[in-house]
Formats: C-alpha cells, structure tokens, sequence
C-alpha cells in the first residue's frame, strides 16, 4: 500500500462500522482532507441485495449514499493528526442533490469518487460521483460533522 491508499484494514482503524454494515472495501488516489475514490465491491451475496428485489438485484441508493458517508469519514480520519482523531466520531448531517442515474447490479466494482469541498470547525461538506466501469452510476452532496465518541 502507497501513502496514497489505505485498505480494509486501516479503514476498520478508522471507522466503527463492521460488517456488514462497512461498506467501503479500499480507498485510493487519496488527496490528504480533499479528495479520494473509494472501492466497493458489490456482491450478489451482500446482505443489501438478497431482497432488494428477489430475481433482479440492485443496490439500494441509500446505501450507495451511506458509501459515500463511509468514504467521506474515512478520508477525513486518515487525514487528520491521530490524537486529534482519538475518540471521535464523524456522523452524516445532510444529504443535498442526490441522483440516481443508473442502477448499481451486483458483481460490479463501485468506485466512489468523493471531494471535500469546504470544512468550518467540525462540519465538513463534501460532493461524490458513483461510477462502474467509467459510467456515473449516482451522485451526491452531503454534510457530516466530527462529535465526541461517548465513552
């Protein structure tokens, strides 16, 4: 792994979600608290599509937006001094302009590109595009802010 890229494991570090609710399987290209692409390998096994709908599977939107959330975290706890990051939690606020332009079907890599585009204090506002295979797939804006981890 570059400097650049984290995997999995270093995103668990990171994150509280665990499976099956973690989502993200790597990030990529990442630009320190501005940018990177998340990857999501979506699977027709995954908890999210067995019922979402029987015989022809698609990934829920919503939980295409919570993999942007999980990304938009992940960026910003990897790019923040540890100490700062010690016992803290990002939480999503607000979900702005979402669209979904194109099914996600299972067996597909998700690759989430997602942008910081303004912080103040402990809000940030981020941007993301959803694609597989090139194709924009889904997009959205969306607010999260850093809170204390009850003990």
């Amino acid at each position: 792994m570059s400097k650049n890229e984290i995997d999995k494991k270093t995103i668990e570090k990171l994150l509280p979600h665990r499976h099956p609710m973690l989502l993200i399987d790597r990030l990529i290209n990442i630009v320190p608290l501005k940018s990177a692409t998340a990857i999501m390998y979506v699977k027709k096994n995954g908890f999210y599509v067995q019922g979402h709908f029987p015989g022809q599977p698609v990934m829920p939107g919503v939980l295409i937006v919570e993999a942007f959330g999980q990304a938009a975290a992940a960026l910003t706890a990897h790019g923040i001094d540890p100490k700062e990051y010690a016992n803290k939690l990002v939480y999503l606020m607000g979900v702005d302009k979402a669209r979904f332009r194109n099914p996600v079907l299972p067996d597909c890599e998700l690759h989430l590109e997602i942008e910081a585009i303004r912080s103040h204090g402990r809000v940030w506002k981020y941007k993301g595009t959803a694609k597989v295979d090139g194709k924009r797939m889904a997009d959205a804006e969306w607010s999260a802010t850093i809170v204390d981890r009850k003990q």
